[in-house]
């Protein structure tokens, strides 16, 4: 046997999806609030993610010297839409039937409620293996 053999991918555990009711307003035939299914990305995936929401701001007081800074709530929706494996988010029809032509989009439209989304944001960063939601590490940094 192996030094490595608890290495191996045969190994590891699979993380299984995850079911979360993001908002009140849609509901099934008895009022109860339909849950999303979502899936676990892998750090490869957040790694994309989180290049593709990277911006480019200005530091104070140094003309043409630039640094990058993460758009949080770009990431947030990218992440949201990454992980949602029902309702697909890239159906034409569902799209069609808010207005909307993005995945990111559509999430906004059907979660549409402030506080719902905020509270879908930190369960869907906790559920990721997030132990802090990325706004309260923003908050530490600032203070």
């Amino acid at each position: 046997m192996s030094k490595f053999s608890r290495f191996m991918k045969e190994n590891k555990k699979e993380k299984k999806n995850g079911c979360y009711a993001p908002t009140v307003s849609l509901t099934d035939e008895n009022g109860k609030p339909l849950e999303w299914e979502f899936r676990h990305i892998t750090s490869k995936e957040n790694e994309k993610l989180r290049d593709e929401c990277m911006i480019d701001v200005q530091v104070t007081g140094k003309p043409n010297v630039y640094r990058p800074k993460l758009d949080l709530t770009k990431y947030l929706a990218k992440m949201i839409t990454a992980s949602t494996v029902t309702p697909d988010l890239y159906n034409a029809e569902l799209q069609d039937s808010y207005g909307v032509q993005t995945p990111e989009e559509l999430v906004y439209a059907m979660v549409d409620d402030a506080g719902e989304y905020q509270e879908l944001s930190a369960w869907i960063q906790e559920f990721q293996g997030f132990t802090k939601t990325l706004d309260d590490k923003v908050d530490e940094a600032k203070n």
